[in-house]
């Protein structure tokens, strides 16, 4: 077992985990098992270090984003001067953006709309299940997420079964179109484009593209708008626009190449009550 020790100011699992951007984790001895893909890792802080103990180091080492100083861009939440992001990125400065699967945040944000995050990890929990690998982690048994293969022959039925609702037909139609385009196309594209390509896939609206774009592909300047941010947009910065669209490209004009990170500061400083 490898180990990565990491400054827990600027790397807190809870804030990290539990700002609605990963699904599959779940608490474990001081800390977190999260999941990803096939692989595993134990996350915990002890003292002034947050520590990660996987057998796939250089896979967490940027799966958590540890090269990137985040000491700079909470300095930079703090420059433009908005009293929430201010207390918020104060606050919540071991908050980090994860470098996900693509794939995995593809079908993850489809499962997500419309929907409550316990039941989001429960299906997604019943997809690994049902179309995954079995594995150990530090005597834990678990299930990788499937390959796209899988996903695209397991029918509509088998969505149907797990309780996805609507979704059912969503993610079978998106798995096999997947199946047979593969996704390296979109790993090309500028964010606007990005999302665009991503809006011609069954499920996929302007939020979850955001979504997708942002957890998945790494692209920073997306700003996903849900509940919380409209609520954020009207209350702490006196909006009076309605259609998220037009509030997602006010945030972007705004925040530009920052706005991921300002995004999951407001979001979970909102949520919070910071």
């Amino acid at each position: 077992m490898e180990k990565i020790e990491y400054d827990a100011k600027y790397f807190n699992p809870e804030h990290t985990l539990d700002c609605g951007q990963i699904f599959r984790f779940e608490p474990f001895k001081d800390g977190y098992i999260v999941f990803s893909g096939d692989k595993a890792c134990y996350v915990h802080t002890d003292g002034i270090k947050t520590v990660v103990e996987s057998e796939d180091s250089d896979y967490f080492y940027n799966y958590f984003d540890l090269s990137r100083d985040y000491s700079k861009i909470v300095e930079l939440a703090k420059s433009y001067n908005i009293p929430l992001l201010s207390r918020s990125s104060e606050s919540c400065s071991g908050l980090r953006l994860l470098n996900q699967q693509k794939e995995e945040m593809i079908y993850s944000f489809i499962i997500s709309q419309n929907n409550n995050i316990p039941r989001i990890k429960g299906i997604i929990s019943r997809i690994c299940g049902g179309l995954g690998k079995k594995k150990e982690f530090m005597g834990r048994e678990y299930y990788t997420f499937p390959s796209t293969s899988a996903l695209a022959s397991a029918g509509v039925e088998f969505y149907k079964n797990i309780g996805c609702g609507y979704r059912d037909k969503f993610l079978d139609e998106t798995a096999k179109r997947i199946a047979l385009e593969g996704i390296s196309h979109l790993e090309k594209l500028d964010t606007s484009s990005l999302k665009k390509a991503l809006l011609t896939y069954k499920g996929i609206g302007g939020k979850v593209a955001d979504c997708i774009a942002l957890f998945g592909f790494s692209k920073r300047d997306s700003f996903p708008v849900d509940t919380w941010i409209e609520r954020i947009y009207r209350e702490d910065f006196g909006g009076t626009l309605t259609d998220p669209k037009k509030i997602c490209e006010y945030f972007l004009e705004l925040f530009g190449e920052n706005s991921g990170y300002v995004q999951q500061y407001l979001f979970y400083g909102k949520r919070s009550s910071l």
